[in-house]
């Protein structure tokens, strides 16, 4: 059978879907709720695709062609039905990418990993990525008006975290060598789609400080899946700089629930896109019905999942980082 996409004519093999013989033959089209040789149902819309003899859009994760079909992947009007799809889990995604702190430092220093590694009781390393930016034991965080800890997530639940006072500390541990390394320096790429959180409810703001007592109190808001992000890199190429429809993600912030070894479930970040639903067997579920519907995991079926499906999940809503 043959199709043709964007005025290209392609052979489509037996079986497959518009999706996979647009990539197959070089033509990438994003999806946040296919993953190749699992279950799916589409749900995302972010694969969209339209017919030119009909002028309908279709989820080409779910469509299979008919011979002589021809489908456009890429005018405007595709481009923006994508877009609109990608604003609308946007809007149910409440995650910042990028750590506030790590962000606003002048001197590029990681803020987010060192006080990561700092919390873990892991001082050598959390001294590396202060050697990395200042000629310990020379610091330079004196004479800084601190934007990081004016931007501290943590300074709207009760106080900042004394993020200098933290450098300060570990650079005078005389026991630990100072190595730096400049791989350890924080390299934001800032055409990159970052998302934000948006504020902490009142009850939130309780609930942060009876619950995160980390030693240095750091809420920890960056997320470790960033770099590993479908969602963000899909954004990204669709130039979204800021979601349309704001963030409206009922879920709470840092209700994270360990399933299962490493792997950690963070409902704040899920878009519903059911691959966690339809390739676990007695596992995850959804609960609800319309936009307060919440993809949920019973305490009983915690032992009914494995790690490998973080593998699947296009955000942070489930991942082996922590």
């Amino acid at each position: 059978m043959k199709i043709f996409i964007d005025g290209n004519e392609i052979e489509v093999k037996d079986g497959e879907t518009v999706l996979e013989a647009c990539r197959r033959t070089g033509t990438p089209i994003p999806s946040m709720c296919f993953a190749p040789g699992k279950e799916h149902k589409p749900s995302c819309m972010v694969c969209m695709v339209r017919n030119e003899a009909t002028g309908q859009m279709m989820p080409s994760c779910s469509t299979y062609p008919t011979d002589g079909m021809r489908i456009d992947t890429r005018s405007d009007e595709v481009l923006q039905t994508r877009r609109l799809a990608v604003e609308l889990l946007l809007s149910d995604h409440r995650a910042d990418c990028e750590a506030p702190c790590t962000i606003a430092c002048p001197k590029k220093l990681d803020i987010a990993k060192m006080l990561y590694h700092y919390d873990e009781g892991d001082y050598p390393k959390a001294k590396a990525y202060v050697a990395s930016v200042f000629a310990l034991p020379q610091i330079g965080c004196d004479d800084c008006k601190a934007p990081c800890e004016k931007v501290c997530r943590r300074g709207t639940v009760d106080a900042n975290v004394p993020i200098r006072e933290i450098v300060k500390k570990l650079a005078a541990m005389e026991d630990i060598p100072a190595q730096g390394d400049p791989s350890l320096l924080s390299h934001i790429d800032r055409t990159r789609f970052s998302s934000r959180l948006g504020a902490f409810s009142p009850q939130e703001k309780i609930r942060l400080k009876e619950t995160v007592t980390t030693p240095s109190t750091c809420l920890h808001c960056a997320c470790l899946s960033k770099e590993e992000c479908t969602l963000r890199d899909v954004a990204t190429s669709l130039a979204i700089k800021s979601p349309r429809f704001g963030v409206n993600s009922l879920q709470p912030f840092k209700a994270e629930k360990k399933i299962t070894g490493k792997l950690v479930f963070e409902p704040s970040k899920c878009i519903r896109c059911g691959l966690c639903v339809y390739n676990t067997v007695d596992g995850f579920t959804f609960k609800g019905r319309g936009f307060g519907m919440q993809v949920i995991l019973p305490e009983e079926s915690y032992s009914h999942v494995s790690e490998e499906v973080a593998s699947l999940c296009p955000t942070g809503a489930l991942s082996l980082g922590h």
